[in-house]
C-alpha cells in the first residue's frame, strides 16, 4: 500500500500543487487553473547566504458536484556555505457534495513530504474526512470546520535512533477567509492532530495568509506559521516558526 500511494503521489506532484491555504469551494472557479509562487533570497558579504523556494497549484472543478487539486513545493537554502534547509511537500485532494446541503463535503487526501533539518526522510499518509462551512458573508467571509482521520508511515534520517512510525491520527481543523479590497484576500487555518491511541502524541498547526494584488494576476504573499510536536525524533525541537514572503501567479 505504501509503494502504491508513493508512486501515485510522485507521478502526480508534478501536475498538482497548493499555493494558498484559503479552502477550495465548489463552483468559484469552474473549470482548469492554476498557480506558480517562487521567493529567492541572495545575501553576500558579512553573510553569505542563498534561499530558494517555489511552489505549484493546479486545481480542477466541475461547477457541480467535485473539485480536485494538487501541490508540489520545495524549499532549499545555504548560510556561508552550508546547507541549513532541504524540504519538499506534495498533496493531492479530492473534495465532492455529500448530500443536497451546500456546505457539507466529504473530503480524500494524500500527502508526501521529507524535511532533512527535522530528520524526516520521508513521511506518507492518506485519509479522508467531511468539511462543514459554518458561514459564509461577503461581509464575514467564510468559516470552515473539518473532522477525519488518516494514516501515516514516517521514516526518519536515522532508524537506528528513531525507529521508523506507523500511526492514525485523527485530523480536525478550522479554517476562515475573507476578501478584501479587491482581489487581495486574508485566510487562516489551526490543525490539531493527535494519535488515536495517545491524545498526549499530536501535531499542532497555525497558519495566517495575507494575499495583496499588485497589477492583474501578480500578488504578494505575506504567510506566517507556526507548528507544535509534541513528540519530534531526538534532537529536533518541539517548535517551528516561518515567515516568509513571496511572489505569487494565478493563470
Amino acid at each position: 500500500m505504501k509503494k502504491i500511494l508513493l508512486i501515485g503521489i510522485l507521478t502526480t506532484q508534478y501536475l498538482f500543487a497548493l499555493i494558498s491555504i484559503a479552502p477550495v469551494e465548489l463552483g468559484e472557479k469552474p473549470g482548469l487553473s492554476g498557480k506558480f509562487e517562487a521567493g529567492l533570497e541572495t545575501k553576500r558579504g558579512n553573510t553569505d547566504k542563498d534561499n530558494y523556494k517555489a511552489s505549484f497549484r493546479i486545481t480542477y472543478d466541475n461547477n457541480s458536484s467535485y473539485a480536485t487539486w494538487g501541490e508540489f513545493s520545495g524549499e532549499y537554502g545555504e548560510s556561508n556555505y552550508v546547507k541549513d534547509t532541504n524540504k519538499a511537500f506534495s498533496h493531492i485532494r479530492f473534495i465532492h457534495s455529500l448530500t443536497d446541503d451546500e456546505n457539507l463535503r466529504y473530503e480524500l487526501f494524500g500527502q508526501l513530504e521529507s524535511d532533512e533539518f527535522r530528520r524526516i526522510n520521508s513521511r506518507i499518509l492518506g485519509g479522508a474526512g467531511l468539511r462543514y462551512r459554518m458561514f459564509n458573508s461577503p461581509k464575514n467571509g467564510k468559516g470552515f470546520f473539518g473532522l477525519g482521520g488518516f494514516y501515516e508511515d514516517i521514516e526518519y534520517t536515522n532508524p537506528q535512533i528513531d525507529p521508523s512510525e506507523d500511526n492514525a491520527r485523527l485530523n480536525s481543523y478550522l479554517a476562515y477567509s475573507i476578501s478584501i479590497a479587491d482581489m487581495s484576500a486574508f485566510s487562516y487555518v489551526l490543525y490539531y492532530q493527535p494519535k488515536m491511541d495517545d491524545y498526549a502524541d499530536y501535531v499542532f498547526s497555525n497558519q495566517l495568509e495575507l494575499k495583496l494584488n499588485i497589477i492583474k494576476r501578480l500578488f504578494l504573499k505575506f504567510n506566517v506559521s507556526w507548528s507544535e510536536d509534541s513528540n519530534p525524533p531526538v534532537g529536533v525541537k518541539t517548535t517551528d516558526f516561518t515567515q516568509t514572503t513571496t511572489f505569487l501567479f494565478n493563470f
